[in-house]
């Protein structure tokens, strides 16, 4: 009798850490989702309105304002904050900044609308769509420890980024149409890996009732949901700087 209570209450905990799991990984992508239509909206706002557009492209020149280039930076200045205040910020101010670096890079992405065709963007996204879809499903239901290319994924990331920094004074398109098929595939790979170590940090939360606990949990969620929000994005950037077709 007592074994079969022990194991009673084994399968009891298992079931209530599996639904914390369950719940988290829902937030997770609630707020992406959120941040994503956040930052449609407001590419579609800037993009609908002249005057909004005057305020971030020199109508003469075609050219961003400082005002677009402030818009343009301010986002990755944002995650940058919320990386590193992570511990100090409240839910409440994640969330805020979260918000903001949304509405913020929406408006910079509103300068894609400008440039490309509307179905070249809209392919785009669809494609960008399919292949985090697939990779997320992959990352969360593979038995491959994933974190072993953790470190070839960081060294890639990293190689792509002094990569860009490079191009930015070399101005060469065969490099950024080469670097573009590289950073498909980096990203691709890297929303397996997010995913599979985002269902880990689901799994690790101990569902305690602790009120620090529960409030690290939605922190934590939030900033699951900027990783795999960046990861679709440029999925969907380099996509377009391949297929894009140019107005």
């Amino acid at each position: 009798m007592e074994q079969q209570n022990y194991q009673y209450q084994e399968n009891s905990v298992f079931v209530q850490e599996n639904a914390v799991s369950k719940k988290f990984f829902a937030n997770v992508f609630t707020w992406m989702f959120v941040a994503l239509a956040i930052s449609t909206l407001a590419a579609y706002f800037i993009n609908s309105s002249l005057e909004a557009q005057s305020y971030l492209i020199n109508p003469l020149t075609g050219g961003r304002t400082t005002l677009g280039t402030v818009a343009m930076f301010a986002p990755l200045a944002l995650v940058l904050i919320m990386g590193a205040g992570f511990s100090r910020l409240s839910y409440g101010v994640l969330v805020g900044v979260f918000i903001l670096f949304a509405s913020l890079l929406g408006i910079s992405l509103s300068y894609i609308l400008v440039v490309y065709q509307l179905g070249s963007v809209v392919g785009c996204f669809a494609a960008a769509a399919g292949i985090f879809g697939i990779m997320a499903v992959l990352g969360y239901t593979t038995d491959v420890d994933l974190s072993k290319f953790g470190p070839i994924l960081m060294v890639g990331l990293v190689g792509l980024i002094i990569a860009s920094v490079v191009n930015w004074f070399l101005q060469s398109a065969q490099f950024d149409y080469i670097m573009s098929f590289f950073g498909v595939a980096l990203f691709t790979a890297l929303t397996a890996y997010d995913v599979q170590k985002i269902k880990r940090i689901g799994l690790g939360i101990e569902a305690n009732g602790d009120q620090i606990v529960a409030v690290d949990s939605k922190k934590l969620a939030i900033m699951s949901a900027l990783t795999l929000y960046l990861d679709f994005l440029n999925i969907f950037l380099f996509l377009l700087r391949i297929f894009g077709g140019r107005k």
